[in-house]
Formats: structure tokens, sequence, C-alpha cells
């Protein structure tokens, strides 16, 4: 299992990591197989969508706010309810096809850990399976 590091810079962000997900499936020379993109915190998560159009991940961020606003009726104690409600609509990982040494994504596909209570540090997890 490798680990990657990412410093988020906002409450709720996108950030791509698509390229990190790319060179750590190259740099294992499996040529079949899958790779799982899990994150291990409650309040952050993993999704694929488009990377092309950087206006989108604001309109997820946008779109999960409406969803799941900061209510003043949580009564969870740290007060980031919301980013565990937000979390759990999103999901913890993402499973990727790898062929020919390559991950696969639709040609507007990116890959991202999603952040719904930062600014913090975190780690994704990526498990590579295959031959």
């Amino acid at each position: 299992m490798e680990k990657i590091y990412i410093r988020t810079q906002k409450k709720n962000e996108l950030v791509d990591i698509t390229k990190i997900i790319k060179k750590t499936v190259e740099e294992q020379s499996v040529k079949d197989g899958f790779c799982i993109v899990y994150c291990p915190h409650t309040t952050g998560g993993v999704t694929i969508n488009e990377n092309f159009d950087e206006s989108v991940k604001v309109d997820i961020s946008f779109s999960l706010n409406e969803i799941s606003p900061d209510y003043p009726q949580f009564r969870h104690a740290e007060e980031n309810s919301d980013a565990h409600v937000k979390s759990s609509l999103i999901g913890c990982s993402e499973t990727i096809l790898i062929e020919n040494g390559k991950i696969m994504l639709g040609q507007w596909q990116g890959i991202f850990f999603t952040e719904f209570d930062g600014p913090r540090h975190r780690e994704v997890w990526i498990k590579i399976v295959g031959n």
C-alpha cells in the first residue's frame, strides 16, 4: 500500500490527485488489475468526476453545501456534522481499472480528494492489485 499526503487549503475543496495516482500505478509496473484509492478520514472522501472545467469542482462544492449546510441543530460536539454528511454522500473510495499499465479513466475524468473540514493535513491510501 502506498500513502500520499495532501494539505488542503479550504473548508470545502476538491483536490485533483489524478497525476499522483497515475504516477503511483506506473511505478508499480502492474500491467493489468485495479487500483483502490481510499480516504481514511470521516470528513473527506474520494470521487471521480470531470477535471477539464474547473467550475465543476465549484458546482459540486456548492451543491453539497446546499444539501448539507452547517445546521445549528446538529448535535456533534466537534461542530462538523455537515462534513460527515458530505463525506458519507461522496464515499471514501474509488476503484479504477488498470490496463496495459495505465489507469482507465474517461476523456474528461479525474480523481479527486474531497475535503469537507479543512484546511487540514490528509492522507490518501492507494492499493494496487494485479499482475
